[in-house]
């Protein structure tokens, strides 16, 4: 009787220390992943010169239509053209080889998802509430995007601009109203 219990401990023991190893493993693997999507980032593709691809003029109009008092500027990373369609301010953002990444457009804090109103009302009450813009992408391009001079995944997202005490707090907002720290400036 002894033995078998001897044996059970020996092989729970076991068992925990197998589990054990196959977590830190997993945690490595994790890691790992994390460090190469974070360099992968770092690789994004610099746009040389000032001068606005025609490409990127050609694909707005192909998309967006003929949108008159379109502004375009080159930035690091894209092509940029800021333009006023059904009433709506946006900026639409092509990359290196002048594809759609996403587009901003102003949005209102009412137009978060309930659930996101409620969690920043809650956990930043003593914050004043600014701008709010939602990033639409392009899920055709896996090109992610930068803004708030920070690069982040490709996906629709909220950005809320929070102020208090002379600085601003800057909340990334999911479709389904999961509310991220993003930046602070």
């Amino acid at each position: 009787m002894k033995k078998l219990a001897i044996f059970s401990l020996i092989a729970i023991f076991a068992l925990a220390s197998l589990q054990l190893s196959a977590k830190e493993t997993k945690n490595l693997a994790t890691r790992t992943q994390k460090k190469e999507i974070k360099t992968e980032r770092k690789e994004l593709s610099k746009l040389e010169g000032n001068v606005v691809d025609v490409r990127s003029k050609n694909a707005f109009i192909t998309i967006f239509g003929n949108v008159p008092n379109v502004n375009w500027k080159r930035s690091n990373n894209f092509d940029e053209a800021t333009f006023t369609k059904d009433g709506k301010k946006m900026t639409s953002f092509f990359d290196f080889d002048s594809n759609l990444v996403g587009t901003t457009s102003v949005k209102t804090f009412a137009d978060l998802p309930l659930a996101a109103q409620k969690e920043v009302k809650l956990k930043y009450k003593d914050y004043q509430i600014g701008p709010v813009i939602l990033f639409d992408d392009n899920e055709a391009n896996d090109t992610d995007m930068i803004l708030y001079d920070t690069q982040f995944d490709d996906a629709d997202n909220y950005f809320v601009e929070l102020s208090k005490d002379n600085s601003k707090t800057i909340l990334r907002v999911n479709t389904d109203g999961a509310v991220f720290f993003f930046k602070k400036i």
